[in-house]
C-alpha cells in the first residue's frame, strides 16, 4: 500500500476507536415504557346508616301520640327509626356511560313514605320497608366535561333544604315545610345539566307527589334552577300539575331556599314556599281554590371539631286546610297556623356515630295538641353512619 494510503487508513482506525471508546461500557437503549392501563370501570358503591332514638312530648295524645310530626311520632317510646342501605353505580360525565342509584329504607320512619299505588296495585315493600329512590342514569359528554343526564325511574323531592334521610339534615326531627308543603318523592323522568361550577338545571315530569301508580293519566312537572358562587347558593323550584285522583284540577307553586355560609363555622339557611290548588272535590271545602304559604329559617354553628348546634324556626300558614287537614292526627280545622321552634345538638365524639339531643316547641292557632295550643318535646336520636 502506498505511504499515503496507509497514513489515511491508520488515521480512519484511530477515529473509529475513538468514538467507539466512551460507547463501550454504555448499556443499550432502554425499550420505551408500556401505555398506562386504562382505568378500571366504576363499581358499585355501597353506604347508609342505621338509627334509634327516644322521643317524650309533654301534651302527648292519649295513648302515646305526638300530633304534626313524622318520625317522632311516639311519646315516651324508644323507636327503631331506619336501616338504610344505599347502592350506586357512578357514571363518568365525560364519556357516553350509565349509572344506578338505589336507596332502600327498612324501619318505623318508612311507615310515613309510602307512596300511592304502593300497595296491593303498584310496588310494595311492607309497611316498614320502603324504596325511597331507583332510577337509571344514561350520561351523554358534553364540551364543558359536565354531560347532560337523563333519569328514569323514582326520586325524592327537588324541593326545600330538609331530606327524607334526617341524619344529613341540621337537625333531628323533620320541620312543618317538610312535612307539609313538599312531596317525598315522585316517579317519572328527569333531565339535569350543569352549564358551569355556578349553575345548574334539573327538569322533570312525573306521576304526581308521592304516586307510583297514576289512574287518570295525569302529569306533574317540576323544575329546579341552582345558582352557586363561593359562599352562597340559591336554589327555585316550581311546579304544577294535577295532583288529586280523578281530577283535572291543578296544583302549583314556588320553592325558593338560599344559603349562606358564614365563615368557615356556620351557615344560614333561608327557605320560603308557596302554593295553590285549585277547586276540587278532594279539598276540604271543594267550593273554593286552597292556597298555603311556609317559610324557615335554620342556623348551624360548630362548636367545637365535634360538637355542631342547629337551630330552627318555621311558619306556615294553611288557609284552607289543604296541607293540614288530618293530617298527622291534626284536626280537621280552617285556616290553620302552625309553627315551631328547635335546638339541636350534633355530637361526632364516636367514630362514625351521631348523636342527637334535641328541643322542640309546636305552637297551633288551635288547641290541637291535647287540649292546648302548644307542646314542647324532647328526644335523642343516636346513628351509625357507614
Amino acid at each position: 500500500m502506498p505511504p499515503p494510503l496507509r497514513m489515511v487508513s491508520a488515521l480512519s482506525l484511530a477515529w473509529l476507536g475513538a468514538v467507539a471508546a466512551p460507547l463501550a461500557g454504555q448499556a443499550p437503549p432502554a425499550a420505551p415504557a408500556p401505555a398506562p392501563a386504562p382505568a378500571p370501570p366504576p363499581s358499585f358503591k355501597l353506604s347508609g346508616y342505621v338509627e334509634a332514638s327516644y322521643a317524650y312530648s309533654t301534651e302527648a295524645v292519649p295513648p302515646n301520640t305526638i300530633l304534626g310530626r313524622l318520625y317522632d311520632r311516639y311519646s315516651n317510646a324508644f323507636t327503631l327509626n331506619a336501616l338504610k342501605l344505599t347502592a350506586d353505580r357512578p357514571f363518568d360525565a365525560k364519556k357516553v356511560d350509565a349509572g344506578v342509584h338505589a336507596d332502600v329504607l327498612l324501619g318505623q320512619n318508612a311507615e310515613v313514605l309510602h307512596s300511592s299505588g304502593s300497595g296491593a296495585s303498584g310496588f310494595n315493600v311492607g309497611t316498614d320497608g320502603e324504596i325511597t329512590q331507583l332510577y337509571v342514569t344514561l350520561n351523554l359528554p358534553t364540551a364543558n366535561g359536565n354531560g347532560i343526564q337523563f333519569k328514569a325511574g323514582k326520586f325524592v323531592t327537588m324541593m326545600g333544604l330538609e331530606v327524607i334521610e334526617d341524619v344529613v339534615n341540621p337537625n333531628w326531627s323533620e320541620g312543618n315545610q317538610f312535612i307539609y308543603v313538599e312531596n317525598f318523592t315522585a316517579t317519572g323522568l328527569e333531565l339535569d345539566y350543569k352549564f358551569s361550577s355556578s349553575a345548574d338545571i334539573e327538569l322533570r315530569i312525573d306521576n304526581g307527589w308521592d304516586r307510583v301508580v297514576v289512574t287518570n293519566g295525569n302529569k306533574d312537572f317540576m323544575g329546579r334552577l341552582g345558582l352557586t358562587s363561593a359562599n352562597t347558593a340559591l336554589g327555585i323550584v316550581g311546579y304544577v300539575g294535577a295532583q288529586e285522583p280523578n281530577s283535572n284540577a291543578s296544583r302549583y307553586g314556588i320553592d325558593v331556599l338560599l344559603n349562606q355560609k358564614m365563615g368557615s363555622k356556620a351557615s344560614v339557611w333561608i327557605q320560603g314556599d308557596w302554593g295553590k290548588e285549585k277547586a276540587n272535590a278532594a279539598l276540604p271545602d271543594p267550593t273554593q281554590d286552597a292556597t298555603w304559604w311556609a317559610v324557615g329559617g335554620w342556623l348551624a354553628v360548630d362548636l367545637s371539631p365535634k360538637v355542631n348546634f342547629a337551630g330552627r324556626a318555621d311558619y306556615l300558614n294553611d288557609a284552607q286546610t289543604a296541607r293540614t287537614s288530618g293530617a298527622f292526627g291534626l284536626l280537621s280545622t280552617a285556616a290553620h297556623k302552625l309553627w315551631s321552634l328547635t335546638g339541636t345538638l350534633n355530637v361526632k365524639s364516636w367514630p362514625n356515630a351521631l348523636v342527637r339531643p334535641e328541643v322542640r316547641y309546636d305552637h297551633s292557632s288551635f288547641q290541637v295538641f291535647n287540649g292546648k295550643d302548644g307542646q314542647v318535646s324532647f328526644a335523642l336520636s343516636v346513628a351509625y353512619l357507614y
